[in-house]
């Protein structure tokens, strides 16, 4: 939330804590983000761990007054002065005193308080804190002087070089705002916006066409503009700037002076520099990453082939040997045993090699993405009678569908893909069998999916990295599988627009849902 002040309640009285939060949510004229504490413990740890530019304190606290209260945060937080409004439910002018005595901004007694007696008490408070940050700064003028160019330098991160600049400027300037506007080639021939602003230490940067118009700052309702050219060193004879850096006065005319407009444009110069060099650095480190995650990922091919391959292979070529010496005195029933041995972990293989190939696709960014309509029921009806043929009765299908599935729209062969992963997941980490759900939901932009399994479930440590390429859960034991299924399931699901989520705890299933657009439209590359 933009501007938000960070106000801290500390009441052991639930009720209390929601009618303030719902007074300070209707000011008008200010956001906060509002913390709780119950006790003056919890209080205090929060303090301690975050800032806060205010705390609402209750001055009957279960575990001590809000004198003593106030003792503990000077002592812990090393003298460091948070502003305190206290609260009470008696009118007390000794305690008043003592509280006035110990820095507190306000004292407030609970019956006679009011959204707007509480609200301007706030705003009062921020209105002082306010103009002491504003009395510092200008005593440290002169030292942001000489760090300034030194901070900027020092990181060859380029949102974090753009932050400290408008960060550091507005703060020397003591202008409204501060902004890095950066020019781009052109976007589909329209001009395209970014902007991230804040009204303190403002940052500012915008992607548009290459002919950076001045005159979009007219929106902005700027009174005065200082704007400086910030221009990378090219080899073209003619160089066009990357940007500009501005300061605007919003808020009435200003009078800009020499010294500011050379420290405007020195600023402009290191960024310039700092701008190339993280530029350079970033190209570098995102060719060497891409590089290492190919190389990575080749690896990975060769030892997943060489371990998935060779049980499955062992088994075939020991059904093959069999049946080939004994066949002529094995009964029927043994022939089909061994000749199943054989089809099963031939598909095994057959499923092996797919994987790869579809996530080499994916990872060389070939992958082809065609939509057509899609009857839902129809298509699961179909999958599900697939699933149940290949992996046997020992599993008991609930497929539920409610809403409007009319006007969806796919790619058959990634749904497919996702689906049929899903589905034999379920299957086969499932081995002792069990019912499989799946909720097939319709609405009136989306369709939302999920199955759900009872098997062994996954480990909530194995769980964040469980959509990436060959990771898999730490208790599959001997399940055989490559840890690619749901890596492609992600991925085929981010092609359709949508979304994939996982709950799941150990020994009591798995749940997975997938929400899809009815109608995507794939952005070009």
């Amino acid at each position: 939330m933009p501007n938000a002040w960070k106000l801290l309640i500390i009441d052991d009285c639930a009720t209390d804590r929601k009618i303030y939060r719902r007074f300070l949510l209707k000011d008008p004229h200010h956001y906060y983000q509002i913390l709780e504490a119950d006790s003056a413990e919890v209080g205090l740890g929060l303090c301690q761990h975050m800032a806060c530019d205010l705390i609402l304190l209750d001055f009957c606290l279960p575990d001590m007054s809000g004198i003593e209260f106030l003792d503990e945060l000077r002592q812990k937080t090393f003298g460091s002065s948070v502003p305190v409004i206290m609260l009470t439910g008696r009118g007390d002018e000794e305690i008043a005193v003592q509280a006035m005595k110990r820095g507190v901004q306000d004292y407030l007694v609970k019956q006679h308080l009011k959204a707007d007696v509480l609200q301007l008490a706030v705003r009062n408070v921020i209105k002082q804190l306010c103009l002491q940050t504003q009395l510092q700064r200008t005593q440290e003028r002169q030292r942001l002087i000489a760090t300034m160019l030194l901070r900027i330098r020092q990181s060859l991160d380029l949102e974090e070089i753009l932050y400290t600049a408008v960060r550091e400027v507005q703060q020397l300037l003591k202008c409204d705002r501060v902004m890095v506007c950066q020019s781009h080639p052109k976007i589909d021939d329209q001009q395209t916006w970014q902007n991230h602003t804040t009204d303190q230490n403002l940052l500012c940067y915008w992607a548009g066409s290459d002919d950076c118009n001045l005159n979009l700052l007219e929106p902005l309702d700027s009174k005065a503009n200082l704007v400086v050219p910030i221009t990378l060193s090219q080899k073209e004879v003619v160089s066009k700037p990357w940007g500009f850096l501005i300061a605007h006065q919003c808020t009435g005319k200003r009078e800009w002076q020499s010294d500011e407009l050379e420290i405007l444009y020195e600023v402009s110069v290191q960024l310039a520099i700092a701008i190339q060099q993280a530029e350079l650095l970033a190209q570098t480190k995102a060719a060497l990453e891409k590089e290492k995650q190919l190389n990575a990922f080749k690896s990975q091919i060769v030892a997943t082939i060489s371990h998935e391959y060779r049980t499955p292979l062992a088994s075939i070529l020991a059904a093959a040997s069999t049946l080939k010496q004994h066949g002529d005195h094995l009964d029927e029933f043994k022939k089909q045993k061994f000749l199943h041995i054989i089809e099963q972990k031939s598909r095994h293989m057959s499923k092996l090699i797919d994987d790869m190939l579809v996530m080499n696709q994916f990872e060389l960014n070939k992958t082809k993405f065609k939509t057509t309509p899609l009857d839902l029921e129809q298509f699961f009806s179909v999958l599900i009678s697939e699933q149940q043929q290949f992996f046997g009765d020992r599993h008991e299908f609930i497929f539920k569908s409610g809403g409007n599935h009319k006007g969806f729209s796919g790619d058959q062969g990634l749904l497919r893909l996702i689906f049929s992963n899903l589905i034999s997941n379920a299957i086969k980490y499932s081995p002792e069998g069990g019912k499989v759900e799946l909720h097939l939901m319709g609405q009136e932009s989306k369709i939302v999916f999920c199955i759900q399994d009872q098997g062994i479930g996954i480990p909530i440590e194995d769980q964040t990295n469980l959509f990436q390429p060959f990771c898999r859960g730490s208790n599959v034991d001997t399940i055989p599988g490559t840890g690619l299924g749901l890596a492609i399931t992600k991925a085929c699901v981010e092609l359709h627009g949508g979304k994939i989520t996982l709950e799941s705890q150990p020994n009591q299933g798995t749940k997975v849902t997938v929400c899809l657009p009815k109608q995507h439209i794939q952005e070009s590359s």
